[in-house]
């Protein structure tokens, strides 16, 4: 079994006192109440917790998606709490590879051509067939997402989000769509860019089976870091079960 990701390694993710509040009216709705994180270079983290925990707008936060209320987030040496829309724009352009719940592909092109579409505004990509075949879809390349399975979907979102060479991969969700079987082979896809790669990687649930795949295990719950738990032994996706 892979060793787990020791604190001795890189952090590339700093993040002290992150609150967020959104304004909604009059109310003022929190949701997020003073995080402190680190994630560290090449490890494969799991945020767990029901809806409403926070782990979204965490995750839109360290992948410059969304700023926070208070608090900062440095990636490397860099203050993104600081940044603005141009800066941050940047940043997930060169730095950030996202994958949803919800694929995001464009209908009317290929699977090659919806890769490609990141791979033009990349500094260093692979070639859009070396992503897809990165992620078992070597054959059908030159189909259309309508003719794809959910899972080959998925499949193509996750080639286009690893074909501009990311140090981080976050996804929100990514089997949330997806029956058992076929949320194993996109977890299996994700696991294996973490490991050869070195991505890294952060995966939300709401599905705690998902947490023994992953170095650590971030537990969040109104909006707070309640626990983390550091797997001494991690499961491949094909013994998790749910």
């Amino acid at each position: 079994m892979p060793k787990p990701v020791t604190n001795t390694q890189h952090s590339v993710f700093q993040a002290r006192g992150i609150t967020k509040t959104y304004d909604m009216g009059e109310v003022k709705v929190p949701a997020l109440r003073g995080v402190d994180l680190d994630l560290y270079q090449g490890e494969f983290v799991v945020l767990l917790g029901p809806s409403g925990s926070g782990k979204s707008t965490l995750l839109n936060i360290l992948g410059g998606l969304d700023t926070p209320t208070d608090g900062t987030v440095r990636y490397h040496d860099h203050d993104l709490s600081v940044y603005d829309d141009n800066a941050l724009t940047t940043y997930r352009r060169e730095h950030v590879g996202f994958v949803f719940q919800f694929y995001n592909l464009i209908p009317s092109l290929t699977a090659k051509e919806n890769v490609a579409l990141v791979t033009e505004i990349s500094l260093n990509p692979m070639r859009p067939e070396d992503a897809l075949t990165m992620v078992g879809l070597e054959q059908r390349m030159d189909h259309f997402p309508a003719q794809l399975s959910g899972g080959e979907q998925q499949r193509v979102a996750i080639a286009r989000a690893v074909a501009k060479r990311p140090e981080v991969l976050l996804c929100d969700e990514p089997t949330g769509a997806l029956d058992v079987k076929t949320g194993i082979l996109v977890l299996e896809v994700i696991e294996r860019i973490n490991r050869e790669l070195g991505t890294t990687t952060a995966v939300i649930t709401h599905n705690a089976a998902i947490a023994g795949m992953a170095d650590r295990v971030i537990h969040l719950s109104g909006g707070q870091i309640g626990k983390i738990e550091i797997n001494s032994e991690k499961l491949t996706p094909q013994e998790i079960s749910w």
